[in-house]
């Protein structure tokens, strides 16, 4: 199970990555080929994007005897959803102000919580107390279309305040936030990758690095650079501590994704071209950007 869990998420970074670029659909064929770079077998990819099918995520279509899978609407959407958190990690100047969401949803709504917590964390809030939570980021139109999304309107507060003491802006942050423990992921992050990218460079360089590695190295890198988006509430720079190290993993990132983007479009598109069409390829498509590149 865990696998066929792994095998989904690594199809969903696929699908965010460059099957969008490429005529939002792909033949089975070559997405059990391209998986199989990571370990993942025919059977499980199968299972996966079956059990996606049924989730309404993506959707089949038969051509001869080839089937077909694109991303539906609700499939579109995430990926929409995913590249707004994205922005989180951009933040802007901050206003002073700070936005909190208080809410006491009913016993018989209870099943709505977890989901709209997680969605709160996404979103960039601390949990201040029970059911109180905080941010300094713009957030208004979040909280908006969550509680229309949830249908909660008649059980929750919202404020757009300035906070008047008797300690330091910083201490909200201390307690809504466990930012040292972020910082030391971030930290993790750029211990690991600063050796890879090192030797992924020099291999590069060498000729002695394939495409089809620079394409699992790209992958993997993404998908771990993603985490920070459910983590990080992307505060603006004077909120944080002075040894922050969200900019330094950002940087590092940017460097590593560009040294592979080039090999690693050619190992895909080598692998999508037999069963697919590459001329529906979007023409706007830079392999050199990704959307989780902080653009200062």
């Amino acid at each position: 199970m865990e696998n066929s869990l792994n095998t989904r998420s690594m199809i969903f970074t696929l699908y965010g990555d460059y099957i969008r670029h490429y005529g939002n659909e792909i033949w089975i064929g070559s997405l059990i080929r391209l998986l199989k770079e990571f370990g993942h077998n025919e059977q499980s990819v199968r299972a996966a994007i079956s059990r996606m099918n049924k989730q309404g995520w993506v959707t089949a279509r038969k051509e001869k005897n080839k089937s077909y899978y694109y991303l539906t609407e609700q499939g579109i959407n995430r990926m929409e959803e995913a590249a707004e958190r994205i922005f989180k990690l951009q933040p802007q100047k901050w206003d002073g102000k700070w936005r909190i969401l208080m809410y006491n949803i009913p016993e018989e709504k209870r099943s709505l919580r977890d989901e709209m917590r997680q969605e709160l964390v996404w979103s960039g809030f601390g949990s201040m107390a029970n059911s109180c939570w905080v941010s300094p980021n713009i957030l208004e139109k979040q909280v908006y279309a969550i509680i229309e999304k949830y249908n909660i309107k008649p059980y929750v507060h919202f404020f757009v305040a300035s906070y008047d003491g008797p300690h330091q802006n910083a201490k909200l942050v201390e307690e809504c936030w466990n930012i040292n423990e972020i910082n030391s992921k971030y930290e993790e992050f750029i211990t690991t990758y600063t050796e890879k990218f090192m030797t992924a460079k020099s291999k590069i360089k060498s000729g002695m690095m394939a495409d089809a590695e620079c394409f699992v190295e790209r992958t993997k890198l993404v998908h771990e650079y993603r985490k920070f988006l459910f983590i990080d509430p992307g505060l603006s720079e004077e909120l944080l501590p002075d040894n922050w190290l969200g900019s330094q993993a950002a940087a590092l990132f940017e460097n590593f994704y560009k040294a592979l983007a080039e090999p690693a479009s050619r190992f895909f598109e080598s692998v999508f071209q037999e069963g697919n069409e590459l001329g529906k390829k979007d023409e706007e498509y830079d392999v050199l950007t990704h959307p989780l590149m902080i653009q200062n």
